[in-house]
């Protein structure tokens, strides 16, 4: 594999210095930004709906996403897109259903959400635990995922990589939300072009291997060499149909995945939780138009590593220790082999996916620990400079935590021949369905109970683990027609729920059963915390309406051509 070259170096080195000098020209605009809570974590009221869509694409789209989703895109093809398709979908959702309620409440945190629907004791416990699931499984692997990616194209020791994109995350975070907002602008237009020349060069090369030229070209040939990988909704029996089982990514398990992460995530909602409402919502409707575009940048490029290895190129770049594909390698392989100056483009837009991540979630760890921990049970009285402090100090102590349990645990869980991103979205599946039942009845059905609450957060990671290994225990054969048991390729082909379904399963469930604890708690007369909401809240302006249905229009013509 041809590493950087000293032109590679250059474009990098503009990058860094771009990035670097634009956030030091916005931390020091306002220097509110170093004495102000509201503004260090929210940047309150100066976040334009550019910046925060800008700021939720390059927040979401991380070595998670180019590298993880471009290796499921060799293995599964198209139909992985369903992740950044019914995204968009959800976003126009969130924008007029959950944002409106945040606001209006003038909810800051996901921990404050709850303190106030239900009461200090579940906002507490869901503050730890989500500092935990931040720390332990996002942080650390965005910095282990995206410095194997950062280092195998490089050349660079994974370790070296490892410190540097902690270091370059931390400068960022250090800066603020105001910060991160407005250089995850610039984070995007890299991160696009960039992908798009990596998508490019795959058209290109594939192209070339059939003796023709150019973008449709070979466009026109993956369809055809590859067909099965343009396919968005598989049948009951492909291998695949394990990690996206058919309808479910339409009716079932996608979109719990989708509305928890985009509108019950303190990662996600903080970049609109400091806007008024006509921001925040032109803020997720440019994110949904974003999220159109992404297959083409981290799908397209895996299905063309695809189709080059078999016409016999990267069968020794490819392979791992253990001789098999690590579709892992597919995106850097490529990047490889962009002409000089180009690959430094490509380059700076895998880092600029890797470090706005890091950073935004880095920030959010802190504005969690610092508002609702430290805040409300270690100082009470602690002044607004001491806040910002604390977050600062929060985000050097939770990108050390990431650095050494990358180095302690990071291969072991995510090294190659895994496919990172299904591998993140199922575990992360242990925990979504509750929390979105949670904040789902908190928001709309005014008498549910903290119990209720409680019983659907614990209760539905219970019943997740039981399902994810009933099938060790239990014959459920019988279900194999139905979808509901099938053989995991990625797992030695033992049978399992595939996890999608799997998630249907736990909301109902949890759905189900706050209900029946409201129901008595009702009875007894257990009073409760309903939240401001009125139907007025749900209005939206003309062209918001009108930018909702190009969006749906355009989701439908795709899943009409690509069914």
């Amino acid at each position: 594999m041809q590493m950087l070259q000293s032109l590679d170096y250059v474009v990098f080195f503009i990058y860094f210095l771009i990035v670097a000098f634009y956030g030091w020209w916005i931390y020091n605009r306002k220097k509110t930004a170093q004495t102000s809570s509201k503004d260090y974590f929210l940047a309150e009221g100066s976040l334009t709906w550019w910046a925060i869509g800008a700021s939720l694409i390059a927040s979401n789209i991380s070595a998670e996403q180019m590298i993880g989703m471009s290796g499921s895109g060799f293995k599964l093809g198209l139909a992985i897109s369903t992740y950044e398709w019914m995204a968009a979908l959800t976003l126009v959702i969130v924008a007029i259903f959950f944002i409106p309620v945040y606001l209006k409440n003038k909810i800051y945190t996901m921990p404050q959400f709850l303190s106030q629907r239900y009461n200090d004791k579940v906002a507490m416990i869901m503050a730890i635990f989500w500092l935990a699931l931040y720390i332990v499984v996002n942080l650390m692997s965005i910095l282990y995922l995206g410095a194997l990616a950062v280092s195998s194209i490089s050349g660079m020791n994974i370790y070296s990589c490892i410190f540097l994109l902690a270091g370059f995350s931390v400068i960022i975070t250090l800066g603020g939300m105001k910060v991160i907002g407005y250089t995850d602008v610039i984070q995007v237009f890299f991160l696009i072009l960039g992908g798009l020349v990596a998508t490019w060069i795959a058209l290109h090369l594939v192209a070339e291997k059939s003796g023709q030229h150019g973008l449709l070209a070979g466009f026109n040939i993956m369809t055809t060499e590859a067909n099965d990988h343009f396919h968005m909704i598989f049948k009951k029996d492909s291998p695949n149909y394990v990690s996206l089982p058919g309808l479910s990514v339409l009716i079932g398990g996608m979109w719990i995945v989708n509305l928890n992460y985009w509108g019950c995530n303190q990662y996600i909602t903080q970049r609109a939780l400091g806007a008024s409402l006509p921001t925040a919502r032109g803020g997720l409707l440019y994110a949904a138009f974003l999220k159109l575009l992404m297959p083409v940048i981290v799908v397209l490029p895996g299905i063309g590593a695809y189709v080059l290895y078999q016409k016999g190129m990267f069968h020794t770049t490819m392979l791992s220790h253990a001789g098999a594909v690590d579709v892992n390698k597919a995106y850097p392989n490529l990047m490889t082999l962009l002409p000089e100056g180009f690959k430094g483009l490509a380059f700076a837009a895998l880092t600029a996916a890797i470090v706005a991540s890091l950073a935004g979630k880095a920030n959010s760890i802190a504005t969690i620990f610092t508002l609702d921990i430290y805040k409300k049970a270690i100082n009470p009285n602690a002044d607004e400079k001491k806040l910002v402090v604390t977050g600062k100090i929060t985000v050097v102590v939770s990108m050390l935590l990431a650095i050494l349990m990358s180095l302690a645990i990071g291969e072991k869980l995510m090294g190659e021949g895994k496919q990172g991103f299904t591998y993140i979205q199922e575990y992360t599946g242990f925990v979504s369905p509750g929390i979105f039942a949670m904040f789902l009845l908190g928001f709309f059905w005014k008498r549910t109970t903290s119990n209720a609450a409680l019983f659907a957060t614990i209760g539905g990671f219970v019943l997740s683990c039981i399902l994810k290994f009933l099938p060790m225990w239990v014959n459920l054969s019988w279900l194999t027609p139905y979808g509901f048991y099938q053989p995991n390729p990625d797992n030695g082909g033992k049978f399992e729920i595939p996890f999608l379904d799997r998630m249907s399963m736990v909301f109902v469930f949890c759905i189900a059963g706050m209900a029946v604890i409201n129901f008595v708690e009702n009875k007894r007369g257990v009073k409760t915390k309903g939240l401001e909401v009125d139907s007025s809240m749900f209005k939206v302006s003309k062209s918001f309406a009108i930018g909702s249905l190009i969006i749906c229009g355009l989701l439908l013509t795709l899943y009409t051509i690509y069914w």
